[in-house]
């Protein structure tokens, strides 16, 4: 059974933009999921990359038009400008790793939740009430959930990622060959590697 290490973060617009096509190829090739949010700001920056406002003009004037070439082939509304990015996404972070290990929902559609909360509801990720609705929703208990614990697997999680060449988000690697794969728009390439394609 293969299985997929999956790097982001809660405030990746293509993150969001993947919607459930990890999810799909997971099922569809009978792969494990860990889910990984790690703070990006420091993988971006330890890998030599800038947060978008320190960006190069021409990179941010790319990206704003590239967002929504993405969400419309998608199908998926998006918010080039969101209220509340970017925010602390420390408990949704921590709600997420929290998730994982106490079991008995979904975390794929947490997550996604998460994301659409961001970047397509104009909700802060950051407000406690935000993540614990999204929680709900994808079927946990806010209440019955470790936070200290999921928080404190996040520095541990991002060196690892430092580490792992992690330096963007999506970021897909297959633990039995080491294939690593960037972007939403390299999901096919997964698909196809997963099946022996490539």
């Amino acid at each position: 059974m293969p299985h997929i290490d999956y790097y982001f973060t809660p405030l990746s617009p293509f993150a969001y933009l993947a919607g459930d096509g990890l999810e799909r190829i997971a099922a569809r090739h009978g792969a494990t999921v860990a889910y990984k949010p790690v703070n990006f700001f420091a993988a971006m920056e330890a890998a030599g990359g800038l947060p978008v406002p320190k960006r190069h003009w021409s990179r941010q004037e790319y990206r704003l038009q590239e967002l929504p070439r993405i969400a419309k082939r998608a199908g998926l509304p998006i918010t080039l400008h969101p209220k509340h990015w970017p925010t602390d996404a420390g408990r949704a972070m921590a709600a997420i790793l929290a998730a994982e290990a106490a079991g008995g929902g979904d975390v794929g559609l947490l997550c996604r939740r998460l994301l659409a909360s961001c970047w397509a509801e104009e909700k802060d990720i950051g407000d406690p009430a935000v993540v614990d609705a999204a929680l709900r929703e994808a079927g946990f208990d806010p209440a019955a959930l470790d936070f200290e614990a999921g928080a404190a697997r996040v520095a541990p999680l991002t060196a690892e990622a430092i580490e792992r060449g992690v330096f963007g988000a999506p970021f897909y690697i297959v633990k039995e060959t080491g294939q690593k794969f960037w972007g939403q728009d390299r999901l096919d390439f997964l698909d196809d590697h997963l099946a022996g394609r490539i």
